[in-house]
């Protein structure tokens, strides 16, 4: 998996240009479908990262990236889901997460947030 470009809002992935959050599973890069967590708007004033979404547990270690500032909030839930699973949680600004992917893929997921 090549990261060639990545800026507030927009990255490309082996070629293809997502402008909207990107989960990597397994290597396959598909859109962040967050319309479950939508009702946690209002608590965290931004649409939060959630167990009610599809989350990518299948993997080892799962890369979340939270935006270039670090503003996507994760929902505490996330990390207790993570430990019962035994899946190590990684919470970074996303340009900090496209290098730990870059540096070691092996056994790992991502979900990475490409505005805020």
């Amino acid at each position: 998996m090549r990261f060639e470009h990545f800026v507030f809002g927009s990255i490309r992935i082996d070629g293809r240009k997502y402008e909207e959050d990107v989960v990597i599973d397994q290597g396959a890069v598909r859109k962040r479908k967050k319309k479950a967590s939508r009702p946690l708007r209002s608590t965290y004033g931004h649409t939060p990262l959630s167990t009610l979404e599809t989350i990518p547990w299948d993997c080892r270690r799962l890369v979340v990236g939270t935006g270039v500032h670090g503003a996507l909030p994760i929902v505490p839930e996330l990390s207790r889901e993570a430990d019962r699973r035994g899946v190590k949680l990684v919470v970074v600004p996303t340009a900090d997460a496209i290098a730990l992917l870059k540096k070691d893929p092996r056994n790992t997921n991502a979900v990475l947030h490409l505005t805020c």
